[in-house]
């Protein structure tokens, strides 16, 4: 080891009890999507629609997850992760989004719970990561409010049977993805260009949170957001209502509704809505509800502008989409000069500590984790090993930005790196890879990168060190 590499790491030094983990979601890792019991979801329908993923690709066998957890959960205890982020498949465990509880669906998540217990890592559950049973959505999705009272039996139902083996538990996943990617561009699952329809959902994501917080009452419980830095191109007035445009309904649309128990009013002004459109009295109270720890996914900084003629995204969606930006179409997304990653997402963790310092300062206090932050890169296995410097360097960069918001006084308390394994990436099928993990996609082989080893290292500098007899 080099002198600068013995430098980086030890200034890599976390407070005790720091959580160092990995997430992924059911979908993207599970595959068994026929098996014992587990019903359609909208992810399922939308891969089968040709031309919505790149290739035809879909997530039937995806990692095999479901068959390899064990090996899964191994491979988590060689790499000395504290803890793992994990969804659960509302479709496996209510194969209609109601009603009877299918047993064997929850047992599967028992015998996962277990193993990683047994490797002496802390199970941290998401009950929803985007995948939707079919059958509420041909019942109208998420904006149709009763779907939110759906989320909150089937949370209860989830709670009940792991709440002795899980002691962590979030609710929705980046609601701004379900709810705009979903049903305003059109990009993800269910794939509906309907933008008022999107703000609905968004509320009803929103309500649902609310209500699984009161139906669980479990001892730790958190909502997650994607939250990012949000840049104007230049100071002029349009730039700057830009960038308060983008801001308000990327971010604060959720956090205030989370931490505040209200929605902005220039966003709702943006959105062109009044309020009693889509909210009833008592809403914004079941969405305010207290949390104990607030989920931030963090992967990249916007710049924008409010002149015409620019991008309608930061980066290019891999099929046909409309804007997800409701009411502010006209916004235009603007090269910031940065390195950017396979996905074309600008690399700048200043941006973390930005967005964390920034919950610190504008809500009330609370706990906070960085639930996923990684990078996709053009990984090439070479001799039997992956050399993705440049993932080691994005995830150290990031590391070096949770550490920087701890000494400014965030209350930090972990980091999850997305992704534990190459997965399905969504509308982009197999052609993204964000895992530590490599995976062959043929064969099912797991390989640790470089990236891992290196994070690997990390974890264990930063484990407490065992007394010795004098």
């Amino acid at each position: 080891m080099t002198t600068q590499e013995e430098q980086t790491r030890s200034d890599l030094c976390f407070p005790p009890g720091f959580s160092f983990g990995a997430a992924t979601s059911a979908y993207q890792i599970e595959g068994a999507v026929t098996e014992d019991g587990r019903g359609v979801s909208i992810w399922d329908t939308f891969t089968k629609t040709p031309g919505r993923v790149l290739n035809g690709h879909h997530g039937d066998v995806a990692m095999d997850h479901y068959h390899r957890f064990a090996e899964d959960v191994a491979i988590m205890a060689e790499l000395g992760l504290t803890a793992y982020r994990f969804s659960v498949s509302w479709p496996r465990i209510q194969p209609t989004g109601s009603g009877a509880i299918n047993q064997k669906g929850l047992d599967f998540y028992r015998r996962l719970t277990d193993e990683l217990l047994e490797h002496g890592i802390d199970p941290w559950l998401t009950l929803y990561h985007w995948d939707l049973p079919q059958a509420l959505e041909d019942q109208g999705g998420w904006p149709d409010r009763d779907t939110a009272y759906r989320f909150a039996d089937y949370a209860a139902a989830v709670h009940e049977a792991l709440k002795d083996r899980v002691h962590t538990w979030s609710t929705v996943n980046e609601p701004w993805c379900a709810a705009f990617l979903g049903y305003a561009s059109g990009e993800h699952a269910p794939g509906r260009r309907e933008p008022q329809n999107a703000i609905r959902g968004a509320h009803h994501l929103n309500l649902a949170h609310g209500l699984a917080v009161q139906a669980m009452n479990a001892r730790r419980v958190g909502g997650c957001v994607n939250l990012y830095a949000v840049t104007p191109e230049t100071d002029s007035e349009r730039d700057l209502d830009a960038a308060r445009r983008i801001d308000g309904l990327q971010n604060r649309f959720f956090l205030d509704a989370l931490l505040t128990g209200r929605y902005p009013e220039d966003v709702l002004a943006d959105l062109r809505m009044e309020p009693e459109d889509f909210i009833q009295p008592g809403d914004m109270k079941t969405i305010g509800a207290p949390i104990d720890v607030l989920l931030v996914n963090y992967y990249s900084r916007f710049t924008v502008s409010g002149a015409p003629g620019g991008k309608a995204s930061a980066a290019a969606a891999p099929t046909d989409s409309a804007s997800p930006w409701v009411g502010s179409e006209h916004v235009s997304f603007v090269d910031g000069g940065r390195p950017v990653t396979a996905m074309g997402w600008e690399i700048d963790e200043a941006g973390l500590v930005e967005v964390l310092t920034r919950v610190m300062r504008d809500y009330p206090p609370i706990a906070m984790v960085v639930s996923e932050n990684g990078a996709a890169f053009d990984d090439v296995l070479t001799d039997g090993r992956v050399h993705d410097r440049e993932r080691r360097a994005y995830v150290e960069a990031h590391l070096g930005a949770c550490k920087e918001a701890i000494e400014a006084g965030v209350p930090l308390e972990g980091y999850f790196a997305w992704s534990l394994m190459d997965n399905f990436e969504w509308a982009w099928g197999y052609g993204k890879r964000f895992g530590l993990v490599h995976v062959d996609f043929e064969t099912q082989e797991r390989l640790l990168k470089d990236s891992a080893l290196w994070y690997a290292e990390i974890i264990r500098q930063n484990r407490p060190h065992e007394p010795t007899d004098s």
